[in-house]
């Protein structure tokens, strides 16, 4: 990490946000994980950059975040038990030259933890390059991999330097590894074991001091079963695995990341939020986020693009929001085995008689929109729905619907 500190004055829980940043000052270097407290100033490196606005509650309904207690590292925020580990154990596997394998989900950030793992490296001085290997054709993977000699194909009309010429001395990331062609991979074999690589076309090795930080949403041990992938590779690779959790295990971060994209996001937005609805904030916390902190990102945009006011509503949040199961894992929550840290939370924070509106409003608009669909036939619906006849037109009556 670099020598640098920023200096801010905060007050917390609703409070103004006061002070600004003072120029950087070379220092001794901090502690690479950072506890906010309200007792001491908040002090981060330069490179981190994390917005000051996330260290106050200035949505209303977002109150229960606990803003006194978040953990920080490098660009990630969190104030999840499982998270402040991961930070922990990025501390302590930067300090080595080990091979990494980041297992998480799709959107979980985990080019992010290998941003952090190089910071934190002696390779920090070094150059970082990151490719996805699920992103291009085999025969252009292996170019931008190891580059390529003139001539060698059709369009090569010049020496290129591939990803690893480029990451010698530094750190070279392959996200989604398993999407590495065989072929490939005894390449990539090679090159962790003899640090040496051979460029398309060419008959020169070329020594290179790289290290691999790799990627994946998958189970590699499940791919070497299945022969997609080389036992030997993955063992090299993985020498020391790291698990990023989903979003929807990190207890309050989904309302923590939330509240900082919409203080964020509004600044370049002409909508204003200063308040969410319990209905909405009930959907969204019954979510579950599969696409994660990039889906979040994407539905937050959203809220500010295609909502209006001041206070964020139900009809603001995209159509899948609206268009849940009647039977909502809320109802059930204490005897559901697969109940997200989310859906306890929504448990906690909103009250009974909140969460029972909000599910009737959603069998009924369910109920609404199955008899559009099938022309009225009470029977069709009863069919989708799960549910007999009587209890339909008995549901049908409690709501007023003719």
């Amino acid at each position: 990490m670099k020598n640098a500190k920023i200096s801010l004055k905060l007050k917390f829980l609703g409070q103004d946000l006061a002070g600004k940043k003072e120029m950087f000052k070379k220092k001794s270097p901090p502690p690479a994980t950072t506890t906010i407290s309200k007792k001491d100033p908040v002090s981060k490196t330069a490179d981190t950059m994390i917005d000051p606005l996330i260290f106050r509650c200035g949505i209303k309904g977002f109150e229960c975040v606990p803003f006194e207690s978040i953990g920080i590292f490098e660009k990630m925020i969190s104030t999840s038990p499982k998270m402040k580990i991961l930070f922990e154990q990025i501390k302590r596997v930067a300090r080595s030259d080990s091979s990494v394998l980041i297992r998480g989900e799709t959107g979980t950030g985990k080019e992010l933890v290998a941003k952090a793992l190089h910071e934190n490296s002696k390779r920090k001085t070094g150059p970082f390059r990151a490719i996805n290997c699920a992103t291009l054709t085999p025969e252009l993977l292996a170019s931008e991999l190891f580059g390529h000699v003139k001539g060698s194909f059709t369009g090569a009309i010049q020496d290129r330097q591939g990803l690893f010429s480029l990451a010698d001395q530094g750190t070279l990331f392959l996200d989604e590894i398993a999407e590495l062609p065989l072929d490939l991979q005894a390449r990539l074999l090679r090159v962790l074991e003899e640090r040496e690589f051979i460029p398309v076309g060419g008959t020169q090795p070329i020594s290179v001091d790289v290290r691999i930080i790799a990627a994946t949403h998958k189970s590699l041990r499940a791919e070497v079963e299945g022969k997609r992938f080389r036992a030997d590779l993955m063992y090299r690779i993985r020498v020391i695995p790291l698990y990023l959790p989903p979003l929807r295990e990190r207890d309050q971060d989904l309302l923590l990341l939330m509240h900082y994209f919409l203080m964020l996001y509004q600044n370049k937005s002409d909508r204003k939020v200063s308040s969410i609805a319990q209905d909405a904030l009930i959907a969204l916390l019954q979510h579950p986020w599969h696409g994660n902190i990039r889906e979040l990102k994407n539905v937050v945009e959203y809220i500010l693009t295609m909502g209006e006011g001041s206070e964020i509503l139900i009809q603001d949040l995209p159509p899948e929001f609206r268009e849940t199961s009647i039977e909502s894992p809320l109802s059930n929550i204490s005897s559901n085995p697969h109940a997200t840290e989310h859906m306890i939370l929504a448990k906690s924070l909103i009250p009974q008689d909140q969460i029972t509106l909000h599910l009737k409003n959603q069998e009924k608009t369910k109920i609404l929109l199955f008899l559009e669909q099938e022309n009225g036939r009470r029977e069709k619906v009863a069919q989708r729905l799960g549910i007999s006849r009587a209890t339909l037109w008995r549901k049908m009556k409690d709501y007023g619907i003719s």
